[in-house]
């Protein structure tokens, strides 16, 4: 099955990239909007349920807010709330995201799970991104948060990280971008490495699937395809999206 939620607001809700803490809205509205995002996931089936800890959401944008070097951003705060409500319920065990840049997104799925925020303990959290130096920046980040190493940031190239991964995979998070033109179209060469160890209920977030939607076309025609994935659902609230799909 296949679905669109979309708010009315979406096109004007814009954030400047390099102020990635500013309150774009009242919290109560901003809550409202992941809320029904949420909901729809669950009417769909992607999602078990709609409930997270609210309280510990903003400790760890807090924590976030304190502690990380951001240079710049596209996930709003629309975008931190949902990711990190997908992950505090689903509360996967081996997570993996690919193209974290300083880690904002990464953390924003790791948080969950550690940090002043979590709500449940993982095995392995894994951030992806293949420009050295920004990998060494979000590894820095994210030591401030999270000095376990349960979740750690590598540089590599994220195809061969998810196909050498030895373990289930219950969610992946894409928002990379390939060399040689490839562009957002490496989302499904990454999901593909790493299809035949996601099981039934495993998740797959793929951001940028509004802005982008024409790059993703093989993507999304692939995670829409009902031989693939069970649901998939785009959520647009703010000018990125996400893809949201469930095996």
């Amino acid at each position: 099955m296949t679905f669109i939620h979309q708010t009315p607001d979406w096109h004007s809700y814009r954030m400047d990239v390099r102020r990635p803490h500013e309150a774009l809205e009242p919290i109560e509205r901003e809550i409202a909007v992941v809320d029904e995002a949420l909901r729809a996931l669950v009417d769909a089936g992607v999602l078990p349920h709609a409930e997270y800890n609210l309280d510990k959401f903003l400790t760890h944008r807090q924590a976030v807010r304190d502690l990380f070097e951001i240079p710049w951003t596209a996930i709003t705060p629309r975008m931190q709330r949902l990711i990190y409500a997908i992950n505090a319920i689903k509360r996967p065990n081996n997570m993996i995201a690919a193209g974290v840049y300083c880690g904002n997104t990464f953390i924003s799925n790791a948080g969950a799970a550690v940090g002043p925020g979590a709500v449940y303990t993982a095995e392995n959290l894994i951030g992806i991104e293949i420009v050295s130096e920004e990998a060494e920046r979000a590894e820095r980040n994210v030591r401030r948060i999270d000095p376990t190493g349960v979740a750690r940031v590598v540089a590599a190239d994220a195809v061969d990280v998810v196909r050498e991964f030895d373990g289930r995979i219950d969610l992946l998070y894409l928002d990379a971008d390939g060399a040689g033109g490839r562009g957002k179209g490496v989302y499904l060469d990454i999901l593909e490495a790493g299809l035949d160890r996601m099981p039934p209920g495993s998740i797959v977030l793929a951001h940028n699937s509004a802005n982008c939607f024409e790059r993703l076309k093989f993507y999304l025609d692939f995670v829409r395809d009902p031989a693939n994935m069970s649901a998939s659902v785009n959520v647009i609230f703010d000018p990125e999206g996400l893809e949201v799909s469930v095996r």
